[in-house]
């Protein structure tokens, strides 16, 4: 791993920044044959799109990392149905960073700073959902996640956030 990015601002996401979700859920998608580049327009299936749609309401919260000015990866949470669901109690965990920015760091900070805010929240859990061949699927473990759910491709994920 390279050294964390000089100048890299963890702060929450502004109304006007948004759109870069869009981008952020695109990067987030894992396909295993890196041979294979899906069409954009793929985030805008149903069970995609609730990521993002309409994000801002109530219990959405999203964490930035921007460095000179340029938004370089997101980490976002919300309380959907969507791969990675739980309970109605447990939000769930997205995040990713731009190509050319990985390797950096910017993931580590970005999850730490989100479990944080997290736990400020009285949230007991958080999860998320990961392909097992993703390299992800390893940094998640390091950082405190657990297996949850297997399915044959994926597995859900949870981390505990509150002892109760």
């Amino acid at each position: 791993m390279r050294n964390i990015e000089k100048d890299l601002e963890i702060r929450e996401i502004k109304p006007t920044e948004y759109s870069f979700l869009n981008e952020m859920l695109y990067q987030a998608i894992f396909v295993a044959d890196k041979k294979i580049v899906l069409p954009r327009e793929i985030i805008e299936q149903p069970d995609l799109i609730k990521y993002i749609q309409d994000f801002g309401k109530t219990r959405d919260f999203c964490l930035v990392a921007e460095q000179y000015g340029k938004l370089l990866g997101a980490i976002w949470v919300r309380f959907i149905k969507g791969y990675g669901f739980v309970d109605n109690e447990t939000p769930e965990l997205s995040m990713a960073v731009l190509n050319g920015h990985r390797g950096n760091g910017i993931g580590k900070q970005l999850l730490t700073v989100m479990i944080d805010r997290l736990k400020d929240k009285q949230l007991k859990r958080v999860s998320l959902s990961v392909d097992r061949e993703n390299f992800a699927y390893g940094f998640y473990r390091k950082h405190g996640f657990v297996d949850y759910l297997a399915s044959e491709k994926s597995i859900i994920m949870t981390k505990k956030l509150i002892e109760t």
